[in-house]
């Protein structure tokens, strides 16, 4: 079989726009940065090792596009107060229990520190090894398992705090 990189940017197109949607929370800032993605990836495509993850060398270009738009933002600006970041989603119907159930998770989710987030995002929602999330991250396989056990830990404890107020 060989490697298509069209085929295998294509196949790969959901599984980037979630991690964009991840880094970003912005739906908007998504799309661009998908397509800034797709652009590297392209010009780029003589970078990649066919044999290697795929996934894992997209996601690498997408996080390191995000954080260096993150850098030059951070020179300009000030990021002020995010607090009003959830806003909206007291806006929300509680039309069911589980709604409310992945409201709580989302704002616990967001409550932890972005090297969890990022850990839990790779190996949990999206299945990557804690190979190839140690590849994403650039750190130790040690240290992404470490995280995820502490993220978990985290997590869970956040949201039974909220659990206990409610």
């Amino acid at each position: 079989m060989t490697f298509n990189l069209q085929d295998e940017l294509l196949d790969c197109l959901p599984q980037m726009r979630a991690f964009a949607h991840f880094l970003t929370r912005d739906p908007e800032r998504v799309d661009d940065l998908v397509q800034e993605a797709t652009v590297r990836v392209l010009t780029a495509a003589d970078q990649f090792q066919p044999g290697t993850n795929f996934k894992a060398w997209v996601f690498t270009i997408i996080r390191n596009l995000y954080f260096n738009e993150l850098r030059k933002a951070r020179r300009f600006a000030d990021t002020g107060d995010d607090s009003e970041e959830f806003d909206h989603l007291s806006a929300l119907p509680a039309t069911q229990e589980s709604s409310v159930e992945f409201r709580n998770f989302f704002q616990a989710f967001w409550q932890l520190g972005e090297e969890h987030r990022e850990v839990l995002m790779l190996v949990g929602a999206s299945g990557l090894s804690y190979e190839r999330a140690s590849e994403i991250c650039g750190c130790e396989i040690g240290t992404v398992k470490s995280r995820v056990s502490r993220a978990r830990k985290e997590l869970r404890k956040i949201c039974e705090q909220a659990g206990a107020t409610n």
